[in-house]
């Protein structure tokens, strides 16, 4: 094996990979209906990087594998404060909104089905959520990736507007600091 594969290998081992959903899907044709397994997968490692897939086959093993190939490609940075967010978002796709609100140390992840999922997969432990709208699995999912992609750096959201840091971090982790 060279270096490049063994690095490859170490990555991937690196993250946790979650199943949303599989949900047999079906296509009208001329003779009837063709049916199909769809699996969405989520893979995270904790620490900021996630990122999510859709695979579709014949098979559910093999839909699994492609949600699972898609979902490295996809992986993207989130910005957090600890275990929580640093602000208040809103996520919306299709009819399924979901809200996301940062909570102080051991609240625990307030939320369910996807969404928890896909917060752990992070590595947020303090959050209260809120779903609003559609129930849809997968637009929930979608929403909460929308919502995470809104969030902002304390750090650069501070230096745009030209405050301290401090300034901007949620109540009870200036009260902390003051008291």
């Amino acid at each position: 094996m060279s270096d490049f594969e063994v690095k490859e290998l170490e990555q991937q081992e690196q993250f946790e990979e979650r199943v949303i959903e599989i949900a047999r899907v079906a296509k009208v044709v001329k003779g009837g209906r063709r049916f199909q397994f769809r699996v969405t997968v989520v893979i995270g490692d904790g620490h900021g990087k996630v990122g999510m897939g859709i695979g579709k086959a014949n098979a559910v093993p093999d839909a699994m594998r492609k949600a699972s190939e898609r979902a490295r490609k996809d992986i993207r940075q989130v910005f957090t404060l600890g275990t929580t967010i640093p602000h208040e978002v809103l996520g919306r796709v299709g009819g399924s909104r979901i809200l996301l609100k940062p909570a102080s140390r051991g609240t625990g992840v307030i939320a369910a089905g996807g969404v928890r999922a896909v917060l752990e997969s992070v590595g947020i432990r303090d959050i209260l959520t809120k779903s609003m709208g559609g129930s849809n699995v997968l637009n929930s999912v979608m929403a909460t990736f929308d919502a995470l992609g809104q969030l902002k750096s304390p750090k650069e959201e501070a230096a745009r507007r030209g405050k301290a840091v401090e300034e901007l971090m949620p109540f009870w982790e200036r009260r902390r600091k003051n008291g």
